[in-house]
């Protein structure tokens, strides 16, 4: 995959109401998907555990500032083969290699607080709710509530060419605007630094906008009431369907 490295003043100077100065890329690999996606973080069964926790951060006008890549290694979950297939992170593995979630989460959190950035991830609701559930097992609320979010998911319609799709996967996004394979899909830094590529390259030719990610604050927090029980039913059809597409379609 290639380093991405992109400066447009005109364009970013359009951006300031909802990029602020800075943005956070961000990604996570899961022990499974959540059973149920109406029930409170409370729930401990329902939802699964990040295994994986990797964010990148970028001025707005594209300089990278910092990558962070981390491993959980808290003993308080298991692996699903399904989730093991699709990243080959392992137990083992991650005794060997991981942190404490509390240690990872604090520094997460301080970079957020820190940076105050716009929040950028390729299906959004998967990770906003992985990490959600997280911090409420180590006691805080999830601070990725209060700041804005984009879904470059979201973005993708218009290339879409399958009638049995309604959004691009990471892979082939990437491939579409750089025609070039991303290499690596399903591990966390990879995935949040191609996220960051295709956000910059969809900015420069005009498919995201202020006016894209402006509206996607209504839809985002709208949609993250789930847990409280808005608009139960039919966002978790959309959600679960949206899962289905994301994991499973090629």
């Amino acid at each position: 995959m290639r380093p991405y490295h992109w400066v447009n003043p005109g364009v970013c100077f359009s951006l300031n109401f909802v990029v602020r100065d800075y943005l956070l890329f961000i990604d996570t690999e899961t022990s499974g998907l959540p059973k149920k996606w109406d029930i409170p973080y409370s729930d401990l069964d329902n939802w699964p555990y990040s295994v994986q926790i990797a964010w990148v951060i970028f001025t707005k006008d594209g300089q990278e500032i910092k990558r962070e890549s981390h491993y959980i290694n808290d003993n308080d979950f298991e692996i699903s083969p399904g989730a093991y297939r699709i990243h080959g992170i392992s137990k083992a593995f991650l005794h060997q290699h991981g942190e404490s979630r509390k240690t990872i989460l604090t520094q997460l959190a301080a970079d957020l607080q820190h940076y105050q950035p716009l929040v950028v991830a390729h299906y959004m609701q998967l990770d906003f709710h992985m990490i959600g559930a997280d911090f409420y097992r180590i006691g805080l609320e999830n601070p990725l509530q209060d700041l804005p979010r984009f879904c470059t998911m979201l973005a993708t319609s218009k290339y879409v060419s399958n009638p049995k799709s309604k959004y691009l996967r990471l892979d082939r996004l990437y491939y579409i605007l750089f025609q070039e394979d991303m290499g690596n899909q399903h591990e966390a830094l990879t995935d949040a630094t191609a996220t960051a590529a295709c956000f910059f390259e969809m900015l420069k030719i005009g498919d995201i906008s202020a006016e894209k990610i402006a509206s996607q604050q209504t839809t985002q927090t709208n949609s993250t009431n789930i847990i409280s029980g808005w608009g139960c039913s039919t966002l978790v059809v959309i959600i679960s369907f949206l899962t289905y597409l994301f994991l499973l379609w090629p």
